[in-house]
């Protein structure tokens, strides 16, 4: 993934989804590129065209954070699309941007230290886990494995969420929403891929699903980048059903890069009843064990 290559396809990407009514500029009735001109982003960001253009080419060296932020406003972009210009920046040698260093892992097995593994056991009600942003299954509670058996039975899913969601069959019934989930996925990759371009094992997964999959193919050349927090999330477990959870995703102070995420029914509800027969469950049935523990970097 040469960085120059994501960043001329990512802002051309975003100059397309930009109509010019939407930023105050007469449609015309002769445009031969969707959305904007580069000499019209160029005039709303103040700065001449081949400036503009040498930064679709690719070339942020060198670039400052309020020509990012210019261009930023002009193309409409949203926190998450915004922070990932920045990284891409930072990677290519450009901007001192606003983006805290990632902690540099060593490679080899990772296993969650003593306390983050009693916290996750002490979670009892819903399913709390910890991923890396390649979405590498990293520790889990009794409840999540149980939740999350499918990805545990497969061994080629190496308890990989991504594999998962675009390899594995059963996916398409663990996940109703199927289609919303895939494009989460490949927003999280692709936010990770600007943040950290050199991550050959992210570079491995991204190489092995494209090849494998159409539907992953397609929506990584799309770009899309997103903040993925918080929300609500349905799901249909093969042991108890329809489940919609609320979750919440936490980055740990001791392990930047990392994400703690919790999935908690609504009181009183239906799913949080399910949660309660699947961890019934989960007590005398034992989840696979993991093919493959996966690493971080």
């Amino acid at each position: 993934m040469d960085n120059r290559d994501e960043v001329r396809e990512f802002l051309t990407s975003r100059r397309a989804k930009i109509s010019p009514e939407r930023a105050g500029l007469p449609a015309g009735s002769r445009r031969r590129v969707p959305g904007l001109r580069r000499s019209e982003v160029a005039a709303l960001a103040d700065m001449s065209v081949e400036y503009y253009a040498k930064l679709e080419r690719g070339n942020l060296a060198g670039v400052s954070p309020s020509v990012l932020e210019a261009v930023a406003r002009v193309l409409r972009l949203d926190d998450a699309e915004r922070a990932h210009l920045l990284n891409l920046a930072q990677a290519a040698g450009g901007s001192d941007a606003l983006t805290r260093p990632r902690r540099r892992r060593t490679k080899g097995q990772w296993q969650p230290h003593r306390s983050l593994q009693w916290t996750l056991d002490a979670i009892t009600e819903g399913p709390a886990f910890v991923r890396n942003a390649r979405m590498d299954i990293l520790a889990t509670n009794p409840l999540a494995r149980s939740f999350y058996r499918d990805i545990y039975a497969t061994p080629g899913n190496q308890t990989n969420l991504a594999r998962f969601q675009f390899l594995d069959p059963a996916a398409r019934r663990f996940y109703p929403d199927w289609d919303l989930f895939a494009d989460v996925a490949v927003a999280i990759l692709r936010t990770e891929a600007g943040r950290n371009p050199y991550d050959k094992d992210l570079h491995d997964l991204v190489g092995e699903l494209s090849t494998r999959s159409k539907e992953f193919r397609t929506r990584w050349g799309a770009h899309d980048v997103r903040h993925h927090g918080t929300g609500t999330k349905r799901f249909h477990h093969e042991v108890v059903g329809e489940l919609t959870l609320a979750f919440e995703g936490l980055e740990p102070a001791a392990e930047p890069g990392l994400t703690l995420t919790i999935y908690a029914a609504e009181p009183g509800s239906a799913s949080e009843e399910g949660l309660r027969l699947l961890a019934s469950w989960a007590a005398t049935h034992e989840a696979p064990a993991p093919a493959q523990q996966p690493t971080t970097n």
